[in-house]
């Protein structure tokens, strides 16, 4: 930025900023240019207002990309979509502003009209509810759990996710949202003894820190002095809006008043309290927060126009509020704009509004990068009359440029931050997001986005919720939920209860089963358990005990299970049987193609195309599946794998399931492509007879190297000379005919799938090593998450968010998946939203008329889109960042994760609406479906998505629907285990030693108090953690996890620890078995024992450990019988580690 300082101190309108005047600019990159500089220069507070949320981002990360110390206070611009869902996202980021602006330092605050209004505590409110820690200080563990409850923190069993907070004994975890992860508070008695920071997904210690400061997690904050008064307020309003009521909404009306007295009393942070904000002494606005602001509003009469309509939308949602009970009329929601910024402040406008206007004149850059001599060309052209500024990324950027100009033979200097522009072509790498065109400095600046079509990564600071962690076997099993035993069949999980047998306690599963039959099965046996998921949800018969049904319909499903394995395995034993090709390792060609991609790839990328090549350079043919959501990055590996077959002159073939799929993908290859000798052909229903013809000729010939097109690319008149690699995106959208000829390539070509959401039965076939799955997790830069609201259905609700979207210019998915009636809502849209330009979308339409309907509404013909579930497939509309889902609960977990997935694919933010009917009562898996979707905010979860949908609704589609039936039978688990031993036996594969330790029939008084590790399922996972161990190193090290986790642990647990620590020795050891006799053990050696170690030996050891041991031999076996003492356990464990030792 010392370089476009430089180039400015001389220009009239950025001096007429600096001091206090109007100016107009033609453009927002002259604008954020212009923001940046001024607050270098003037090193104060500035708060930039713009007219609405979107506008205000736009401009957040393009000046954030610039300067530092920029921060951005957003909030939702309709009261009725805040008071029914508010925006977890925004608050986070609200909260994260307001904690940065009460440090002592200049800030440029940028926000929009509707957030400068907002009523927000005073910054004293806001620092007295912040709290700062230092190891060693004194504190109530409870007096902290009611101050974190007070500042808007929720409990949780285990703290992933900012607003949140967890208790274990003297353990207190909290995500304080200004910190990057989460926060361990260790107590001795009342003393703070550790302060950590730990990673949110494995729950393990990152650092250890002497202070920390937690913030709050909601912006109502009041002090307690203030309550009584403002209560007096609304008992006062009530009162008279009570009177005048209808006597229809009396009762209701009161009920929740006396409600929301009860909330303000506990300081409770719904959304709906903020009703009752400005009653309250002791707030203020945002700009408050800034010290004597230099204010600067950008385009005035649109700021005016937003507020008004705001004013205009709230008013009538008041009245309707008011009028039916649930709104204090006398209530006020914002604050006069006029009042907070008076009139100190400065325009920036697009058009003069007064001859004293100073106007900066600027151009953004149109640049074509088409082919490498049209960039240079119009390098060229402007060297003619300007000096070029060239800001790249990376050095790697910086480096293709270099080798560009060298190629052309021309001039360049590198630059360095600090130094000036000189004339001619300069390079530097820096921190610009776009490229303008400054004409009184007669220079022109490039960047990244100019010259390789990709935005720079903003260094905007989102809040933002973390990746939800993959969830383990057992979290998901709740009370209630129905079970499978390996032996007893389905019952009903009832929880954990803790008994006391024969002296010892000890952690047991409670079942229930017909007829009044419980079956306790100890914790560790959890194995022999599984969750029941069916076909479609339904609720299962259970088994009674003793009974034959069971063992029946357990072998019924076996025989039809070992019919699908050989199938499976007969597609396997093709596959590696068949002569495939061997391609070979990468050349500079290939080298050269990937290095002029403009960006680095991501670990996740890397990792995917290494797995891709190494399938491909193998002599049988590849089978891979590939997993990433939209827009991370899956194109570019393909064309990878693509490039390398070419370069062995083989033939690539890139099926996609729709037509407007082909055109997108022939687009992005023909752009990867253009400096390569590779010959792209497209076909679809839009190909030209023609030019069909001359396709098919030349794929015949060899002409052609990647074929991009639909189904028709399957059919028998294309012929290619010689395939070698066949790319199919979204498999599972194609129908059983072109299934069957994929089926065919199968056997002898490599095959690559690409899945945003891969179907439980293609995720299956890779995760039982039938197929090869690579997976991408890595978001894409600068891609906001999609901000998703569940929420009752409301006509007024749905038409404001339709108005919101289209107000910036964008489109709206509204998915209605009702064919019959689907006209009549379109009607409805499109007579109460005046802007809107409605279409229908749905699968009984004709498959050309449907496409046709997609491409108009792609080329932005229609704004709005009621459609079915057609919209699923990925279809990459930029411009629809709206989506409105009607009976969301109806739809599976995959579906709706799709669904929303066809919006958020630019920089723009993105919405989605998940609507149910108003007092509907939704089953429990709806319900669960529903909050794992609002969960999964984060980019990257589709596969997390697919495997959650399996265990929450099963499948079982392995080939088809035909097996479902027996799948309920014995529920989807039990089919999954017995299908992967079946599949197990036929491909010779053996389970290793390692992983077959046994658990000992050994009592130990061992369990988990319930004050230690109160929900049943995180019991269940340390239970399921334990048995994953099967060294000592592993045990260890989960030991060190759950002393970080939840402090010092109890006897009770240690003994568990201990008790897995005894049968990973044993089981690497000499000793066959250990069997508990109540007071005695018997230790039983192997036959070989004593080709290991000597007699005498074991004589001495026994001795030194136990008390008087008996030793017996009988067949070449030896066995040491011990008496139990309190330190029997521990004793045992050395004398078996020191055996090993020698």
């Amino acid at each position: 930025m010392k370089k476009i300082l430089n180039l400015l101190k001389d220009n009239k309108a950025f001096q007429a900023l600096l001091n206090k005047q109007n100016i107009v600019v033609n453009s927002q990159n002259a604008e954020a240019l212009l923001i940046a500089s001024a607050f270098l220069t003037l090193k104060k507070d500035m708060l930039i207002i713009k007219s609405n949320q979107y506008e205000a981002n736009l401009l957040y990360k393009q000046v954030s990309q610039m300067i530092d110390d920029v921060l951005y206070f957003p909030v939702d611009e309709s009261y009725r979509i805040e008071s029914l869902a508010a925006s977890g996202e925004l608050l986070g980021q609200r909260l994260s502003t307001m904690y940065e602006l009460s440090k002592e330092k200049p800030h440029l605050l940028i926000s929009h009209g509707h957030s400068v209004m907002r009523y927000v505590p005073s910054k004293d409110v806001f620092k007295k509810n912040c709290m700062t820690l230092k190891v060693g200080d004194h504190i109530d563990v409870y007096d902290l759990q009611r101050f974190l409850i007070q500042a808007g923190y929720m409990h949780t069993t285990r703290v992933d996710q900012p607003f949140y907070f967890s208790k274990r004994g003297g353990v207190i975890d909290v995500f304080s949202m200004q910190y990057d992860h989460p926060i361990r508070i260790d107590f001795f008695d009342d003393e703070i003894d550790y302060l950590k920071f730990f990673d949110e997904k494995t729950q393990r210690t990152i650092e250890k820190v002497n202070e920390i400061e937690i913030i709050p997690a909601t912006d109502l904050l009041y002090l307690d002095q203030e309550v009584g008064l403002v209560i007096t307020k609304i008992k006062d309003s009530f009162e008279e809006q009570y009177q005048k009521m209808d006597d229809l909404f009396k009762d209701d009306f009161e009920e929740k008043i006396m409600i929301d007295i009860e909330n303000l009393k506990a300081h409770a942070t719904d959304s709906s309290q903020y009703a009752y904000y400005h009653l309250f002494k002791s707030v203020t606005s945002i700009k408050d927060y800034l010290k004597d602001p230099v204010t600067i509003l950008c385009q005035k009469e649109d700021i005016d126009f937003q507020i008004k309509n705001y004013l205009s939308e709230n008013f009538y949602y008041y009245q309707e509020l008011s009028q039916s009970g649930r709104f204090l009329k006398d209530n006020q929601l914002y604050q006069n704009f006029d009042h907070i910024v008076q009139d100190d402040y400065q325009c920036i406008n697009t058009f003069s509004t007064s001859k004293d206007d100073q106007v900066f004149v600027s151009h953004d850059v149109m640049f074509n990068r088409d082919d490498e001599k049209r960039v240079i060309q119009q390098i060229n052209d402007y060297l003619k009359n300007s000096q070029i500024l060239i800001s790249l990324e990376n050095k790697h950027q910086l480096q293709l440029m270099i080798e560009l100009f060298d190629r052309h033979e021309m001039k360049y200097t590198l630059v360095g931050i600090d130094e000036v522009i000189y004339p001619g072509i300069n390079l530097y790498v820096g921190n610009l997001s776009t490229g303008i065109e400054l004409m009184e400095e007669k220079t022109v600046i490039l960047t990244a986005h100019e010259l390789f079509g990709e935005v720079n990564v903003s260094k905007a600071k989102y809040f933002r919720f973390k990746d939800a962690k993959t969830l383990r076997n057992f979290q998901e099993l709740n009370v209630g939920d129905y079970v499978v035993h390996d032996s007893y069949g389905i019952g009903q999980y009832l929880g954990i209860k803790t008994l006391d047998v024969k002296g010892y306690h000890k952690d047991y599963l409670y079942v229930a089963y017909a007829g009044d039959d419980t079956l306790y099965i100890p914790v560790e046996q959890f194995k022999m358990i599984r969750k029941y998921a069916s076909s479609d949800g339904k609720v299962p018969m259970i088994h009674a005990l003793g009974s034959s049904k069971w063992a029946k319909a357990k072998q019924r499903a076996k025989n039809k299970i070992d019919d699908i394995a050989d199938q499976l395995i007969e597609l396997y034993a093709a596959r590696m049987s068949s002569p495939g090709f061997s391609f070979s390792k990468d050349n500079e060609l290939q080298i050269d193609f990937e290095n002029q991609f403009g960006y680095e790839l991501t670990k996740d990328q890397q990792r995917s195309v290494d797995e891709i090549k190494m399938d491909m350079e193998k002599p049988q043919p590849m089978d891979r599946l590939l997993c990433g959501d939209v827009g991370f990055g899956k194109t570019e590996v393909a064309l990878r794998g693509a490039f390398k077959a070419i370069l062995d002159h083989k033939q690539v073939a890139f099926l996609c399931p729709t037509t407007i799929l082909s055109m997108q993908h022939f687009k992005t290859a023909t752009e990867r492509f253009k400096n390569f000798p590779v010959e792209i052909a497209l076909l679809n229903r839009f190909t030209s007879s023609k030019e069909k013809k001359r396709i098919l000729k030349e794929v015949k010939e060899g002409k052609i190297d990647l074929l991009i097109g639909t189904h028709r690319i399957l059919s028998k008149d294309v012929q290619f000379s010689d395939l070698g690699l066949l790319v199919i995106d979204e498999e599972q959208r194609f129908g059983v005919k072109q299934k069957e000829k994929i089926k065919e390539y199968r056997e002898t070509i490599d095959v690559l799938s690409l899945s945003a959401t891969p179907i439980p039965r293609t995720l299956q076939m890779s995760l039982m090593g039938i197929r090869g799955l690579s997976k991408i997790d890595t978001p894409p830069k600068n891609r906001l998450p999609v901000q998703t609201y569940v929420v009752e259905k409301n006509d007024t609700l749905i038409k404001q968010v339709i108005e919101r979207e289209l107000a910036r210019d964008g489109q709206v998915f509204y998915l209605y998946n009702h064919t019959d009636r689907i006209a009549n809502v379109a009607y409805k849209i499109a007579s109460t939203v005046p802007n809107a330009k409605v279409a229908i979308g749905h699968g009984q339409m004709d498959k050309n008329e449907l496409e046709d309907v997609m491409l108009r509404f792609m080329n932005k013909e229609f704004n709005v889109l009621i459609c079915t579930t057609i919209i699923e497939t990925g279809i990459d509309i930029p411009n629809a960042n709206t989506m409105i889902v009607e009976d969301a609960d109806k739809f599976g977990l995959a579906q709706l994760y799709q669904i929303r997935g066809r919006v958020g694919r630019s920089e723009r933010g993105a919405y989605a609406y998940l609507l149910y009917k108003k007092d509907k009562a939704i089953q429990d898996d709806a319900l669960k479906r529903l909050k794992a979707i609002k969960e999964f905010t984060e980019l990257g979860s589709g596969y997390k998505i697919a495997m959650r949908d399996l265990s929450i609704r099963g499948s079982g589609d392995i080939l088809g629907g035909r097996q479902a039936g027996f799948i309920d039978d014995i529920g989807f688990e039990m089919y999954m285990k017995i299908l992967q031993d079946a599949i197990n036996v036929r491909m010779h594969k053996e389970e290793k030693t390692e992983e077959n330790i046994k658990n000992l029939n050994v009592n130990v008084d061992g369990y988990i108090p319930d004050d230690y590790v109160e929900s049943d399922y995180e019991k269940l996972e340390l239970y399921q953690r334990l048995d994953e161990a099967k060294t000592m190193s592993e045990l260890n090290s989960l030991k060190a996890e759950f002393d970080d986790y939840y402090g010092n642990l109890p006897e009770a647990i240690q003994a568990l620890i201990e008790k897995r620590k005894l049968e990973i020795l044993s089981h690497y050891s000499i000793i066959e078995n250990i069997k508990d006799h109540g007071k005695k053990l018997e230790i039983i050696f192997s036959s070989n024992a004593f080709e290991i170690i000597s007699g005498d030996k074991l004589f001495l050891l026994a001795n030194q450990l136990f008390t008087k041991p008996a030793f017996k031999s009988l067949d070449n076996q030896v066995t040491i019988t011990i008496q139990k003492n309190n330190q029997w356990l521990n004793h045992l464990n050395e004398f078996i580690e020191t055996l090993s030792k020698k």
